[in-house]
């Protein structure tokens, strides 16, 4: 989902990226072995392996591999019935490949603001305009597809109450929050994408586990999984001859992509414990400074996929002073999206809320927080922090 903080390349001697992929031993062995296989391209056994095993670690029924976390999201709207004209629900505060689906299709996005608990989806402005629309007779919207920010679960379970009250289907955009979920309350043991009709996955190579480029479609139903594989294989029938019977996508992944990924997908564990390791350090390190620290909730258990900060506005000094010192002193630091209801092509959308999203991105920074950090670095950026400061 998130180019927006694409590592990129490491850059000059010295800097310290914000996230780069952590590819071992592993990942070199089960590429090589995908190669010589001589299924290189969207069919092989590692795109099957990759499917059942990445099912059985997020507690699903299904998984099917995409070529982006953006193209799971588009087939996971077609396969929610979204069509030309519907309204869908989507948070207002997200990268834009969380948005660009809904438009493909010709439907109209709903923009709802963040909460400040959790800086996702704000359940009650959602509940005010499911309610506001049964009220005043307007159609409700077809899907409500809820982010989990940054390695952040969104507080799912109210939103789960409204949209079953008025018989709204959730699309769940895991695509930052693999390894993240609830472990208290109504979804405690369930992982982010698991709770919705549809989750959907990014394994960009700034993702906590990466295929360079993919995604996955994960759901409980059976026919919307059938559905899934045949969608993103060109909607292809089996036929003597070359048979489509709908519009389909060259939407899957490929056999060298998965066995990247089963190899990081075997590694997730050691990945969501460098992550807690790090926020960890961060946190104790800025507990002094008039810094937001990222969200800490019980029984919402986040990854903290990218360890993002708050900047408060001090004598004209904040966020793009902040990014400017680091960057003199080496720090791949980054600032959060701006919202989608001021990008250009979604500066029309209805919007619900709309000051908490905006205050994240005018006061948001993210820090370098790669899997691989050692203590040595993450003490580098912890003094070019503390040095704004002081």
């Amino acid at each position: 989902m998130s180019e927006a903080h694409a590592p990129g390349a490491r850059g000059p001697e010295g800097t310290i990226p914000l996230a780069v992929p952590n590819i071992g031993d592993l990942e070199r062995r089960y590429v090589l072995e995908a190669v010589e296989s001589g299924f290189v391209s969207s069919v092989g056994p590692f795109v099957a392996e990759f499917e059942r095993r990445f099912a059985e670690r997020v507690g699903a029924k299904h998984a099917v591999a995409c070529s982006t976390g953006t193209a799971a999201i588009h087939i996971g709207l077609i396969l929610l019935g979204v069509r030309r004209g519907d309204d869908v629900v989507c948070s207002d505060f997200t990268f834009v490949g969380s948005v660009a689906p809904i438009a493909y299709l010709g439907a109209r996005p709903v923009l709802v603001d963040s909460e400040e608990r959790t800086w996702n989806l704000d359940p009650a402005l959602l509940a005010e305009e499911l309610e506001r629309r049964a009220r005043v007779g307007e159609a409700m919207p077809k899907v409500v597809e809820v982010v989990h920010a940054l390695g952040q679960p969104a507080d799912l379970a109210p939103i789960v109450e409204v949209c079953e009250r008025f018989g709204v289907a959730i699309l769940e955009d895991a695509a930052e929050s693999l390894g993240s979920g609830w472990s208290t309350g109504p979804l405690a043991g369930r992982q982010t994408g698991t709770v919705g009709a549809v989750g959907c996955f990014s394994f960009n190579g700034n993702k906590i586990a990466t295929t360079g480029g993919g995604g996955m479609i994960v759901t409980d139903d059976d026919e919307l999984a059938a559905r899934a594989r045949h969608l993103t294989t060109q909607a292809k029938v089996a036929d003597v001859g070359y048979l489509h019977d709908e519009v389909g996508y060259n939407y899957r992944l490929t056999n060298l992509a998965a066995g990247l990924g089963l190899a990081q997908l075997e590694r997730l564990d050691e990945f969501v414990g460098a992550k807690h390791r790090i926020a960890a350090r961060y946190d104790v390190a800025f507990a002094d400074l008039p810094l937001v620290l990222p969200p800490r909730l019980a029984g919402l258990d986040a990854t903290y996929w990218l360890y993002s900060v708050l900047v408060p506005e001090t004598d004209g000094r904040g966020r793009d002073e902040l990014l400017g010192h680091l960057s003199e002193r080496g720090v791949g630091a980054r600032a959060l999206w701006r919202p989608l209801h001021l990008q250009p092509p979604y500066a029309g959308a209805p919007v619900v809320g709309g000051t908490v999203g905006q205050a994240l991105f005018e006061r948001g920074v993210s820090l370098p927080c790669a899997t691989e950090l050692t203590e040595a670095d993450q003490d580098r950026v912890v003094r070019a922090v503390r040095s704004f400061f002081s």
